[in-house]
């Protein structure tokens, strides 16, 4: 049996008759196929540990490239650790195979997994159309008794609403099959250890029968808990409690941070002498909050709350202006002997954090385009990104930029690439010998440059 021929009959988990020790043996033998709609950076990870506790999984994407890397056994996430051997290993045992047929993985499918990332638009609102659109690909296929499980971060009531209504679009009913939400809880980098079980997996299902079936497969899959929350509504807030949490935190010290000035203390010190206390723990100011969870997630919460919640709104302006303080910081220093105008800045790190390559909501980005707004040219420097994002921008190698004419320099993102650079390399000798340095705003407090020359301010620090 390969996951190209799932067994000739399946066997449905949703309003089964079968024990449970049967279920669980017909999930393990592969009589479960199961279909994963999202093969990006989250859905690969998942589908190669479905395998492993199944033999029939298809991974579905609508990228003819990507699905043909995949069958290959190529790993399009080279960041994450056991990810290229997993896949080789599956696809050549039959485990797993990838396509752009939707709606034919959807027929062959007992369970459905679909984690579709989940954007906002333009004017902040949830962009719930990959979401809606695999929704619609699995109502094609869909059968009594199969399983639905939305993974993909959703605002709340998202299953229930709209997933719901898509599925039973037509002639199906509900309470025919099961409908549930297990929320991802895994972070770039640790993708395979996070989804085997670093934490508890939540499920919460649209009916009590939905949730006993997310329950069970997931206990399958992890070595943790599994935490039944009384509906799928519950399950979907659980992901975004825990983001606007981390982003009012973050928050919380990056406004402390803009303060250390007026405070006349380091307030990254003081920070850590506080959570010596067991019931403070403030996390790190930074330069911007960047990724494809924490910017994201308020907005999903506050989706037609309206006016209230204005602790989770201030929050995110904070941490949305921290950008805006780093080239405020630095063009006030370079005012002081000169224009920003003209002058060219070195970006440090593109990437939203620091090993990972990968760009979406980059603090970077927005420090490039204010940067260039103000007239200076940017010159960044990522080692880990093939090519930048959509950004003002020259994308230099680590090893040119020292013989570049960089007038002032901000570390974005701490990359371990930078630990041996010579920060000397900007500095500038006169005739007499005295060596001068320039501007250098350190969003990380990963620099010690007390041997250069340089003029460096750190965030949560101050001049220095």
């Amino acid at each position: 049996m390969t996951a190209n021929a799932p067994p000739t009959e399946t066997v449905g988990l949703y309003g089964a008759d079968a024990s449970a020790a049967r279920q669980r043996a017909a999930f393990r033998a592969g009589e479960v196929p199961v279909a994963v709609y999202g093969m990006g950076k989250i859905g690969l990870p998942l589908s190669l540990v479905y395998a492993e506790a199944t033999g029939a999984v298809t991974g579905v994407d609508i990228d003819p490239g990507r699905v043909a890397a995949l069958n290959d056994g190529a790993n399009p996430f080279d960041h994450e650790p056991g990810v290229s051997s997993l896949l080789s290993n599956a696809v050549a045992d039959g485990r797993f195979v990838a396509t752009t047929d939707g709606e034919a993985a959807a027929s062959a499918a007992r369970v459905h997994v679909i984690v579709v990332p989940t954007v906002i638009d333009g004017d902040d609102d949830p962009d719930l159309a990959a979401l809606e659109a695999a929704a619609e690909t699995v109502r094609a296929g869909l059968d009594p008794g199969d399983a639905v499980f939305v993974e993909s971060t959703v605002p709340p009531g998202t299953c229930a609403d709209v997933i719901g209504p898509i599925l039973t679009a037509g002639d199906r009913e509900p309470g025919e099959f099961g409908l549930a939400h297990t929320p991802e809880r895994t972070a770039s980098g640790r993708a395979l250890e996070d989804i085997r079980g670093s934490y508890p997996k939540i499920v919460g299902g649209v009916d009590a029968e939905s949730a006993r079936v997310a329950e069970f497969v997931y206990d399958e899959l992890t070595d943790n808990e599994v935490i039944r929350t009384s509906d799928a509504r519950t399950a979907e807030c659980v992901k975004l409690f825990e983001g606007v949490y981390r982003d009012v935190n973050i928050a919380l010290a990056n406004e402390l941070a803009t303060l250390t000035d007026e405070f006349g203390v380091d307030v990254v010190e003081t920070i850590e002498a506080a959570n010596t206390q067991p019931f403070c723990d403030i996390l790190t100011p930074g330069a911007g909050v960047g990724g494809h969870c924490i910017p994201y997630y308020p907005y999903f919460l506050l989706d037609g709350i309206d006016d209230r919640a204005a602790l989770i709104r201030t929050a995110r302006d904070v941490n949305e202006r921290m950008p805006g303080f780093v080239v405020e910081t630095l063009v006030d220093q370079l005012e002081a002997t000169g224009s920003v105008d003209g002058a060219t800045v070195a970006l440090f790190g593109v990437a939203y954090r620091a090993g990972v390559p990968e760009t979406r909501a980059s603090p970077a980005i927005d420090i490039a385009h204010r940067l260039d707004r103000l007239g200076a040219t940017v010159l960044a420097v990522d080692p880990i990104l093939d090519a930048l994002p959509e950004m003002p921008g020259e994308h230099v190698p680590l090893d040119e930029i020292a013989a570049r004419d960089v007038d002032a320099a901000v570390l974005v993102t701490a990359h371990n690439e930078f630990d041996d650079f010579d920060w000397t390399a900007f500095e500038r000798t006169g005739p007499d010998g005295e060596r001068t340095g320039i501007p250098v705003v350190d969003g990380r407090q990963a620099l010690d440059l007390s041997a250069t020359a340089h003029d460096v301010y750190t965030v949560g620090r101050g001049w220095e």
